[in-house]
């Protein structure tokens, strides 16, 4: 199969870059990843026209038209989704937001204002993207697995996602909340250190906390490093604090 095909199964949803194993578990799709870095290699800079006029990219990515009839909502104002993406119906993207190839975005999902939804990256069913939230592409090396979101997770305004991680259904990220596969995160409810990279588990409520610097040094001069924390997990209390975003759409 060619990267043209490829890339027009990923904008109808029959094939994606990432696909959760039967162990729950979130693999790279390898042939998939490979067709997107063809593409690039296939493609040619050229100058736009029309619409896009000013803009300089590939000829063959060139960004993704949408109609009512594909019931996806977006927002004038400097939005784009490049070819290769998948956006389902009833998803709306607020201006301005990105959504880059190879990335799934499910069905009833918000991508607000300044969102980024980087290469490959899967967003699951009802997941709200804050304004300012960040999820980082991971296109390369051909073997990673990208940034997940699952259904029914909220990121708050600010958050930054990158390396990889996954956050399990609905987890809820408070606001600056920066997660990556090289920063531990602390289970406070549980009483526990999770490992390196590991996913932030289903309905976790996740704040931006500190750890010391434990060099001597570090502690004369009172550092400390950034860390998130799982302060809770969701109850019928805070599941209506986010009842209100819901309407919202």
């Amino acid at each position: 199969m060619n990267w043209q095909q490829v890339l027009e199964q990923l904008e109808r949803g029959e094939v994606r870059s990432a696909n959760k194993d039967e162990n729950g578990v979130w693999q790279a799709n390898v042939d998939v990843k490979q067709a997107i870095l063809a593409s690039f290699k296939a493609g040619e800079n050229i100058d736009y026209d029309g619409a896009y006029a000013g803009f300089v990219d590939k000829n063959n990515l060139a960004p993704r038209q949408f109609s009512v009839q594909d019931n996806v909502r977006l927002v004038p104002g400097g939005s784009s989704v490049r070819c290769g993406a998948y956006v389902a119906p009833g998803v709306i993207i607020m201006p301005p937001a990105y959504i880059n190839i190879g990335a799934y975005v499910d069905s009833g999902t918000m991508v607000d204002s300044h969102a980024l939804v980087g290469s490959c990256a899967q967003i699951g069913k009802n997941v709200h993207l804050s304004a300012g939230v960040q999820i980082g592409g991971v296109l390369e090396p051909i073997g990673a697995s990208p940034v997940v979101v699952e259904d029914n997770a909220f990121i708050s305004a600010g958050c930054i996602l990158v390396e990889g991680v996954v956050v399990k259904e609905g987890a809820v990220l408070a606001p600056n909340v920066t997660l990556s596969a090289s920063v531990p995160v602390y289970d406070a409810v549980n009483e526990r250190l999770l490992e390196k990279g590991a996913p932030i588990p289903e309905n976790a409520i996740v704040v931006p906390g500190t750890r010391p610097v434990n060099t001597q040094w570090g502690k004369e001069q009172g550092l400390s490093m950034q860390c998130p924390i799982i302060v809770k997990y969701r109850d019928s209390q805070s599941d209506a604090a986010l009842a209100l975003e819901q309407a919202l759409r």
